[in-house]
C-alpha cells in the first residue's frame, strides 16, 4: 500500500487526505497549527460559504484568467459535488438569497467535526502540531513536532499549505523559499479580497472607523460598478464591495501609484431626484441638517462628503451630483496577512495536469498554495476543495503508471 503524506490540514489538504484514502493509500496529514482547518473555522464565525449556486459556466468565470487552469477541477469536483459531500457529512446546505451555499448550521465546527471523523474511520493519521522542514533524501519528509524532528517515509506527497494570509492561522506563505530552491516556478504573492488605504482626515479615521458604508455602489474610474457595503477603516476602506474591485484596484496602484474610486451615496436614486428633494431644505440649515432631512445620509456618509479639498457644495445641483460620485483615491492594498486571500505562488506552468511540479515528481500541490485569485462568495472555497480532489486523482494515476519507483527527484 502506497503511503502519500499531506502537508496542510485546511480544506485543499483534507479533500486530498479523503480521495486518497477512497483509492486504497495510507494517508498521513502534517499539520502545523493545533487543529485542523484553522482559517474554515475563523471564515465560518458569520456563516460558512461553501460555494455558489449559479450555473457552472457563469461559475467558472469568476476565476478569471485561470479558468483555463483549474476548470477541470471543479467541473470534475463541482458546487453540486461539494453540496452532496457536505451532505453525506450530516451537514445539508441551503441557498441564500444572494445564491451563496452554506451548511445549515451555519458554522465549520461541526462539518470539521464529522469531517475528522471521517478520516480517521478512512484510516487517516493527522499529526496536528507537526511543521514540514523539508526533505531528509528521497522519499522521505522531515518534519518537526513539540518531541523534536522525525522523519516520515513518503510514496508521494502533496503540499496544501495556503496563502500567505492570515499567518495567525497557520497560512504563512514560508513554503516560498523552500520551493524556489527546487527550481519551482513562483508568482509573488499579492493581495486579493481586500482593504485598501487612503489618506482619510483625523476626524473620519478617529471617529468613524469600523463604521459601515451600506447601500452604495462603488466604480472605479473606467471600470465596472459594484453595489454593496464597505467599511471605513483607520486606513482606508474594506467590505464585499471593495473586495470585488480588489483585482482592478489593487493592479491600477501597481501600475499608476493610486487608484480613483467613486463613491455613490444614493445609487437608487437619479442625480435629478437627489437635487428636487436637497432643493426642498431650507437655505439656512447646516449641510449635517439638508442632508439628514433630504436624504437621510448617516454621518459617516456626511462625513465621507466632507473628505475633498474643498468644502462640499451648497447648491442643490452640485451637492447632488457629489453624492453620485465621491471621489476617494486609494494609494494601496492593505497588508498581505489582513487580505481574506491572495493572488501570486505555483505559477500553471509550474505544475503538470495533474497538478504535479515539474521540478520535484512525486510532489504535488493544491489549494492556495497555486497562483490563482477568485471573488468572495463560494468560490475560494470550490477551488481549494476542488484542486485538493485534483491532486489526490493525479497521485493515483501517477503511482499507476509506476511513478512511485522513480519518486522523488528532491534532495
Amino acid at each position: 500500500m502506497a503511503h502519500i503524506v499531506v502537508i496542510g490540514a485546511g480544506p485543499a489538504g483534507l479533500a486530498a487526505a479523503e480521495a486518497l484514502a477512497a483509492g486504497g493509500c495510507a494517508v498521513t496529514v502534517v499539520e502545523r497549527m493545533p487543529t485542523i482547518g484553522r482559517k474554515m473555522l475563523m471564515a465560518g464565525r458569520g456563516g460558512l460559504n461553501l460555494t455558489h449556486s449559479e450555473p457552472l459556466d457563469r461559475f467558472l468565470t469568476r476565476y478569471g484568467a485561470a479558468r483555463p487552469w483549474l476548470e477541470d477541477a471543479v467541473r470534475a469536483f463541482s458546487p453540486d459535488d461539494l453540496r452532496a459531500w457536505a451532505a453525506a457529512l450530516g451537514q445539508p446546505c441551503f441557498v441564500g438569497s444572494s445564491g451563496r451555499v452554506f451548511p445549515q448550521a451555519m458554522k465549520a465546527s461541526p462539518l470539521l467535526r464529522a469531517w475528522g471523523a471521517r478520516l480517521a474511520k478512512q484510516g487517516v493519521t493527522i499529526l496536528t502540531r507537526h511543521d514540514w522542514t523539508g526533505w531528509d533524501g528521497p522519499g522521505r519528509v522531515r518534519v518537526v513536532s513539540p518531541q523534536g524532528e522525525r522523519v516520515l517515509a513518503a510514496d508521494a506527497v502533496v503540499l496544501a499549505l495556503g496563502g500567505a494570509s492570515w499567518a495567525r492561522l497557520g497560512a504563512d506563505g514560508a513554503w516560498v523559499g523552500r520551493l524556489a530552491e527546487e527550481g519551482v516556478d513562483l508568482a509573488p504573492f499579492r493581495p486579493a479580497n481586500c482593504g485598501f488605504r487612503t489618506n482619510w482626515s483625523d476626524t473620519l479615521s478617529d471617529r468613524f472607523a469600523g463604521t459601515p458604508l451600506r447601500g452604495i455602489a462603488l466604480t472605479p474610474e473606467g471600470g465596472p460598478t459594484v453595489r454593496g457595503e464597505a467599511v471605513v477603516t483607520a486606513r482606508g476602506l474594506e467590505g464585499g464591495a471593495v473586495y470585488a474591485l480588489s483585482p482592478l484596484l489593487r493592479d491600477r496602484i501597481a501600475a499608476d501609484g493610486q487608484a480613483r474610486l467613486l463613491v455613490d451615496l444614493r445609487p437608487d436614486m437619479t442625480e435629478a431626484a437627489l437635487a428636487e428633494r436637497l432643493a426642498r431644505v431650507r437655505v439656512r440649515e447646516s449641510l449635517s441638517n439638508t442632508l439628514r432631512k433630504a436624504l437621510r445620509l448617516p454621518p459617516v456618509a456626511v462625513a465621507l462628503l466632507r473628505e475633498g479639498p474643498d468644502a462640499p457644495p451648497r447648491d442643490a445641483a452640485s451637492l447632488a451630483a457629489l453624492i453620485k460620485a465621491v471621489p476617494v483615491t486609494l494609494t494601496a492594498p492593505d497588508s498581505l496577512d489582513r487580505a481574506i486571500s491572495v493572488a501570486g505562488g505555483v505559477r500553471a506552468d509550474a505544475v503538470d495536469a495533474r497538478f504535479m511540479l515539474r521540478a520535484l515528481p512525486g510532489v504535488f500541490v493544491a489549494g492556495e498554495m497555486l497562483d490563482w485569485e477568485a471573488p468572495t462568495g463560494g468560490y475560494l472555497l470550490q477551488a481549494c476543495f476542488a484542486t485538493g480532489v485534483a491532486a489526490a486523482r493525479g497521485v493515483l494515476d501517477w503511482l499507476q503508471e509506476g511513478g512511485k519507483e522513480r519518486y522523488p527527484s528532491c534532495p
